[in-house]
């Protein structure tokens, strides 16, 4: 659900780019204020998951087309709705900058869309509320998989108005919304599953970390070193292994836009802050498309280099892991100044 500049206006654009930086803002000042010894790294090493999880794409059978874990909720679970978007934000600025992996302009709707809503509305307004307390195993599932899809059905629809707010491409809203949402039910059903797997999983490992987010919104404290090196091992895996797997299908996004256009891509008109932004991208991607910038004889006959990819999964969570774990202790640092 990563937007491209090409379906964005420079009004659009800059609007949530504004709403974005607001809300990470506000985040900041109230991670500031509750952030405990064990926010950073649990961040860190989430976020690093979070990405790695990200280029996965699983293929959705029948529609040619393949979705991915957007993450949102999941940390919003661990973490509490400040810290996910938080964390959020810095992996897709990393991806967006390092990889070219969603537009610049574009940046500021994919925050939003992929960070807000599960945050600050399928968390607290849909799993706080139906979770139950203690949570068995049958409620974790269902609420997850049901916050999921709601999170990820806002997110989409989210795209179709603000492509068509933009008023850059000729996609008609109505059937551009016909198709994004039934595909994003499929994928929010995939990612709710996925949730609950690693709350479940967590739960059973260390349950009052549930209990602290449910009942305070914080991690009082507590050492979390063998979570965190089980975590670290799975994103380490996830990164570097089965991201070699991924599907190569469109994501929903781009099936979608495929089906109303009948395979027409849109393109980004070739002047002004479009050029400028591409450009921009295009100099600061080190591994654009998470691949290699000088195209491998694999690469150029279409293939995925397996090779790229893994560098690429564990390099992003890498830099994630540390952009993470260095903002919650710069954002106390200036808490404590006077």
């Amino acid at each position: 659900m990563h937007m491209a500049d090409a379906l964005l206006s420079p009004a659009v654009g800059g609007t949530m780019w504004t709403v974005s930086a607001l809300t990470i803002a506000y985040c900041s000042r109230k991670v500031r204020a509750v952030a405990s010894d064990s926010l950073p790294p649990l961040m860190g090493v989430l976020g690093a998951f979070i990405f790695a999880a990200q280029m996965i794409n699983f293929t959705i059978p029948v529609t040619g087309s393949s979705g991915h874990l957007g993450g949102g909720l999941l940390l919003a679970i661990l973490l509490g709705p400040e810290a996910a978007f938080l964390t959020i934000a810095s992996v897709l600025v990393i991806q967006a900058f390092f990889f070219a992996d969603g537009g610049l302009l574009a940046l500021g709707c994919n925050i939003f869309n992929l960070g807000f809503f599960p945050a600050f509305v399928a968390y607290p307004l849909i799993y706080r509320k139906c979770i139950g307390s203690p949570p068995t195993p049958a409620r974790i599932t269902t609420v997850s998989m049901f916050a999921a899809v709601i999170g990820l059905q806002l997110g989409a629809f989210a795209v179709v108005v603000e492509t068509v707010a933009s008023g850059i491409t000729a996609i008609p809203f109505s059937a551009f919304a016909v198709i994004m949402q039934p595909i994003h039910l499929a994928i929010g059903i995939v990612e709710g599953v996925v949730t609950a797997s690693v709350i479940s999983f967590v739960s059973r490992a260390r349950p009052e970390i549930i209990k602290d987010n449910l009942s305070t919104g914080t991690i009082a404290g507590r050492s979390l070193r063998p979570l965190l090196f089980i975590l670290l091992t799975i994103t380490i895996l996830t990164g570097g292994v089965l991201s070699r797997f991924a599907s190569r299908q469109p994501d929903g996004l781009e099936w979608s836009i495929a089906k109303v256009t009948g395979g027409q891509e849109p393109a980004a008109p070739n002047h002004g802050i479009h050029t400028m932004l591409a450009i921009l991208q295009d100099t600061c991607a080190i591994l654009p498309g998470y691949s290699f910038r000088v195209p491998t004889p694999v690469q150029q006959r279409g293939e995925k280099n397996g090779t790229a990819t893994s560098i690429s999964g564990l390099a992003g969570g890498a830099v994630i892991l540390l952009i993470s774990c260095i903002l919650p202790f710069l954002l106390r640092r200036r808490r404590r100044q006077p």
